[in-house]
């Protein structure tokens, strides 16, 4: 079911603003498309459009073929479909004109749609203009932007499903459950003459650890959610002229990084993105440990310090030809870290003998399959696998949280035998808290954070 603000809700849409923009990327293409959307969109469109037809007669979700034109002069040939409200993305009118590709002539029609009586979009304010206008909730919403921004076909099916509605409707169920039990509790409290009797005791208890498992089922999966939209946070360090930025171009697969026998080459840390059997993996290439005399070297040690306490998983590398350095137990003393001997093509140091280590070579690439393996091994086991298509973010998870606190609260005054009052007043924050996450509160406060992330004509 579409998705309608409640009362209360500050932010609104202009009456009668139409706006317009570019929703194509940016630079050449064979095609750019400008996007007209509000109450006379369909004006604007009859003003620069000449065609067999006017558009305002044209009929809905049809392409035409025309021209866009401004004092009389063709600016490009276009194609252009009209689509009435509620029937469109934004669900008011929309106009969708498609224009030959270049910069210069998506910045003429633009152009000629702005002088016509439209404005400028801001940026996500078409998806805003869906979910405001009931199209979609709050995390349909931003699964466009996570549809966009996929790196993995997981990733890809998250958003996917959570565009559909997925992610909405188990929120929707859990609200639903919060509202149907404050609901009872209230009713039996204002109007106690209809002999309304109250949940009580062990059945209310139950009602209320259902609702808590959901919220505790969906918080589970935020490392998940992480994962898919930032990848797992894997950081290469060592001393210098170990081999990090080596093993960095070879995961990725092409010379990413400078590669020097110059102590010190990598002074600042590196960050790429590989697809890894379907995980979306983070490698930071960090600059060498050891002790600098430079200021510039010394910043970017500390900086891989920083790396180095942020990560899910370290790659600690060492040249096995060398000596085993001072107090390197210490060193490789984490759980999340897997220790690489480097240069497995030259002979190895006698201090190695046995070590429990990989050992690779990034001249030959020996071992470096073993290492993949490892690497989605230890994401296993640390319970980082993105395996689950449906993922809160981290603004779903703060409100969850904030939600299940208020449920333990209530759960807590339950259990103490407290007055029902009490407890609805914890399950009203708590159907707030959840209420924010697809939008059903007045969010006014968040939606410039969610819809500010996106491209201007998205």
């Amino acid at each position: 079911m579409p998705f309608r603000l409640e009362a209360g809700v500050n932010r609104s849409i202009v009456p009668g603003e139409t706006i317009a923009a570019i929703s194509t990327a940016a630079g050449e293409a064979a095609i750019a498309l400008i996007r007209i959307s509000g109450e006379k969109a369909i004006a604007v469109a009859d003003k620069v459009f000449r065609g067999k037809q006017r558009p305002s007669d044209l009929q809905s979700q049809t392409q035409h073929l025309g021209e866009i034109v401004e004092n009389g002069a063709a600016i490009d040939q276009v194609m252009l479909a009209v689509h009435r409200a509620p029937n469109s993305y934004t669900g008011e009118n929309l106009v969708e004109i498609s224009c030959h590709g270049g910069t210069l002539v998506s910045a003429k029609v633009l152009d000629a749609c702005l002088r016509a009586g439209a404005r400028a979009a801001r940026p996500g304010e078409f998806t805003e203009r869906a979910f405001l206008n009931g199209k979609m909730d709050l995390t349909q919403a931003e699964a466009v932007i996570d549809l966009i921004r996929a790196k993995t076909d997981l990733a890809l099916r998250s958003a996917t499903e959570q565009l559909e509605g997925r992610l909405g409707r188990k929120i929707q169920s859990i609200r639903d459950a919060l509202v149907d039990l404050v609901a009872h509790i209230e009713a039996s409290i204002d109007f106690p003459e209809e002999d309304i009797a109250p949940d009580e005791g062990k059945k209310l208890s139950a009602r209320l650890d259902s609702i808590r498992r959901d919220i505790s089922e969906l918080l589970a999966t935020a490392d998940q959610g992480r994962i898919l939209r930032e990848g797992v946070r894997v950081v290469i360090y060592g001393a210098t002229n170990a081999g990090k930025s080596s093993l960095l171009n070879r995961l990725l697969g092409y010379d990413r990084v400078i590669v020097s026998e110059t102590h010190g080459t990598t002074r600042d840390t590196i960050e790429e993105m590989i697809n890894l059997r379907g995980v979306p993996i983070r490698l930071l290439d960090t600059a060498g440990l050891r002790p600098s005399a430079c200021d510039l070297e010394r910043e970017g040690i500390e900086r891989t310090e920083r790396s180095l306490q942020m990560s899910d998983l370290r790659l600690h590398i060492v040249d096995r030809n060398a000596p085993r350095p001072a107090h390197f137990e210490k060193q490789n003393a984490n759980g999340n870290e897997i220790l690489l001997l480097n240069k497995s093509d030259l002979a190895e140091h006698t201090d190695w003998k046995n070590s429990d280590a990989l050992r690779i070579s990034c001249v030959t690439g020996e071992g470096l399959p073993e290492l993949e393996n490892e690497i989605l091994a230890r994401v296993a086991g640390q319970n980082l696998r993105a395996e689950s298509a449906v993922a809160i973010n981290t603004r779903h998870r703060d409100c969850l949280r904030r939600a299940l606190d208020a449920c333990d609260r209530a759960h807590a005054t339950i259990d103490n035998g407290l007055a029902p009052e009490y407890a609805a007043v914890d399950l009203n924050g708590a159907l707030r808290a959840v209420g924010e996450v697809i939008g059903a509160v007045n969010v006014e406060q968040i939606l410039d954070s969610v819809f500010g992330q996106f491209c201007i004509g998205k």
